[in-house]
């Protein structure tokens, strides 16, 4: 009896959080080991479909550097990085198409399905929803077919959210010529964020989040101001990787996302602990 009673009790603490969040959209990053992991997935997947059921409205956006790299071996292609992105020649481009647009994006759907939920694949194999450009960074360095997001149809995105769908959509843009680019995972995110005016995005990380020291998990910082993101940043806090993540967090936060979080995906249902408890288990970052 006590532990039914510690179960309604979990119910109770997270009916204000559904309430509060009921209608509102969340866009998720989804990458990284978590897509290699079975039933580190399934948990995810789950996660998700739980929120789209109470009423949230969630948004899938995916990378699969692993997989890609995988289909590049098989072809006998070199994967080549340029400060740790991808340098996308031709037969790259053809292979990243392959797995992020084709195969990742339909698999991610079916087992959403599979599991109970409802999704639609949204890729330049079914309806595109990410338009932009060739991604000029260095005037002397020449990424290849590597892109950035300039517009977002919001319309679709909405229109299946508003049918009880979850958008699944990989990291990848066309331009206005047709062009195909391939797209930083975390910056397709925050474009569709953006563009939505999303309530909440998430990072699905393989760390628990933003922490006072990196090596320690226990050090955990579970709720952070811009201002105080910043001044961690200038102290040395927030260091080495973490650095381009957090700042990518809070020029999210300057474009209309009301949060961004932090979590280990690695942890089951750690979407759900995120969102719907009050202390939750990852960094949230707030204006």
């Amino acid at each position: 009896m006590e532990e039914a009673i510690s179960k309604a009790n979990t119910l109770i603490e997270a009916m204000g959080w559904i309430r509060q969040f009921r209608g509102k959209t969340t866009v998720i990053k989804l990458g990284g080991s978590i897509l290699d992991d079975p039933q580190e997935l399934m948990h995810i997947l789950l996660d998700v479909i739980f929120m789209e059921s109470v009423g949230m409205k969630p948004v899938l956006v995916h990378g699969g550097g692993k997989a890609i790299n995988r289909e590049l071996a098989e072809s006998g292609i070199a994967p080549n990085f340029v400060r740790g992105r991808r340098v996308t020649d031709l037969p790259t481009l053809a292979a990243v198409e392959k797995v992020l647009a084709g195969e990742l994006n339909v698999f991610l759907t079916q087992e959403i399905e599979r599991l109970g939920g409802r999704a639609m694949n949204l890729s330049f194999q079914t309806t595109n929803v990410l338009f932009g450009q060739k991604l000029v960074d260095r005037p002397d360095e020449d990424l290849g077919f590597v892109g950035e997001v300039t517009r977002v149809d919001r319309n679709v995105i909405e229109g299946l959210s508003y049918t009880d769908q979850v958008p699944v959509i990989p990291s990848m843009c066309e331009g206005d010529d047709g062009q195909h680019y391939n797209v930083n995972a975390d910056t397709a995110a925050m474009a569709v964020a953006q563009a939505l005016g999303a309530d909440k995005l998430v990072f699905l990380s393989d760390v628990n989040g933003v922490r006072r020291d990196k090596d320690d998990p226990d050090t955990i910082i579970h709720s952070l101001s811009s201002a105080e993101a910043r001044e961690l940043i200038s102290s040395g806090v927030i260091n080495s990787g973490m650095i381009p993540k957090v700042e990518a967090c809070l020029e999210t936060l300057g474009r209309g996302v009301k949060k961004v979080h932090i979590i280990d995906g690695r942890l089951r249902h750690s979407l759900l602990l995120e969102i719907f408890t009050t202390k939750g288990v990852g960094t949230e970052i707030h204006p």
